[in-house]
């Protein structure tokens, strides 16, 4: 099992790890505009949004976040996304699926000030916290995104707790990430299902998109081993490939050979 695996096993390691990785690629990135830290998606045949130019260079990660956004209508709503990265999502779904307010909040403050400069966008605002402990009021929101981000948490249960606090009843949790499920990783899988289960939220309807989110690495291979090596040190190459799903990467064939269980949700708080 790689080191990293062993660092994740325990809680408050891995919190340290993504407290510092975060903001780390914030800076290396941030001459190059990286709005999205997500891997992709794609359909066969092809999805084909209608993109603007501007975002047509992120066009898989789009799809990613469309299509899981897009499990109901966000038209009017108050939205909040937990762990939005830098941005581009909350961006591209605020300026398309029209919710009367959306709210990004993610741990990384430089990830953050980042956002509240490249995003300005009326009904869109960004806020630092942590996902374990939201800070807002309960039923303060009509839908709660997470796209990609809850492998990260120390705690997964305690974050589901706080999103049904959050959620106003009738409100729904869009929710997409992966777990491995094989091997010496296997338990994580299991620990993900049971909390799911208990979570506090009905289940409106799961898809397993492996191969949707498979073929979006493929789109955006290419451009992402560029970054890698052209912003980070040798020793972070094979992190940085992991974290990016290149083509080849530990990530990429874990998903290929079904080790690795990439799925998308829509909850319900009743």
């Amino acid at each position: 099992m790689p080191l990293i695996d062993h660092l994740f096993a325990f809680g408050f390691l891995r919190k340290a790890v993504w407290k510092f990785w975060y903001p780390f690629l914030t800076r290396r990135l941030r001459e190059e505009e990286v709005l999205f830290l997500n891997y992709a998606y794609e359909t066969e045949p092809p999805m084909g949004l209608t993109l603007s130019p501007a975002d047509e260079p992120n066009r898989a990660c789009i799809q990613l976040y469309h299509h899981v956004a897009t499990q109901v209508d966000l038209r009017g709503k108050d939205v909040l996304e937990v762990s939005c990265g830098h941005g581009g999502g909350a961006s591209y779904l605020t300026r398309t699926l029209q919710p009367a307010r959306y709210t990004g909040l993610d741990l990384n403050a430089t990830g953050i000030r980042f956002c509240q400069k490249r995003h300005v966008i009326d009904g869109l605002n960004f806020i630092q916290g942590d996902a374990e402990h939201l800070p807002f009021p309960d039923n303060s929101f009509d839908a709660v995104l997470n796209v990609e981000a809850s492998h990260c948490y120390p705690s997964f249960p305690r974050f589901l707790a706080e999103v049904a606090r959050v959620l106003r009843p009738g409100g729904h949790f869009l929710y997409a990430d992966f777990r491995f499920c094989d091997g010496e990783s296997g338990g994580d899988f299991a620990a993900w299902e049971a909390a799911l289960a208990a979570a506090p939220l009905q289940l409106v309807r799961s898809e397993v998109i492996n191969d949707g989110v498979r073929r979006g690495m493929d789109l955006n291979s290419a451009r992402s081993q560029s970054l890698i090596t052209r912003h980070l040190p040798s020793f972070l190459h094979a992190l940085g490939r992991d974290f990016a799903g290149t083509r080849g990467s530990r990530i990429y064939n874990a998903l290929a050979a079904g080790q690795l269980s990439y799925r998308c949700y829509c909850f319900t708080k009743r």
